[in-house]
């Protein structure tokens, strides 16, 4: 998950998190963060596989703003 510079957050999913990062700070990422540069990583999960990173999001995406910011104050992990 990445917090933007205007304070949202955005979900998504990926094999290698440093070089995503730097596409979305280099306005590459995705056409919500382009506007919100820069961005910096804030919550990070592990899946499986990508079928499972794919259902993590969506479940993540479904979340209610404060259920979020919960999860990332429960466990630091990245």
């Amino acid at each position: 998950m990445l917090r933007c510079r205007d304070g949202t957050l955005y979900t998504g999913w990926t094999y290698d998190i440093e070089k995503r990062l730097k596409a979305h700070n280099d306005g590459t990422g995705s056409k919500y963060t382009r506007s919100r540069r820069p961005v910096s990583l804030c919550y990070v999960e592990e899946c499986a596989d990508k079928r499972a990173a794919l259902r993590r999001e969506c479940e993540i995406k479904k979340m209610p703003r404060h259920k979020k910011l919960l999860l990332m104050t429960a466990e630091k992990n990245f």
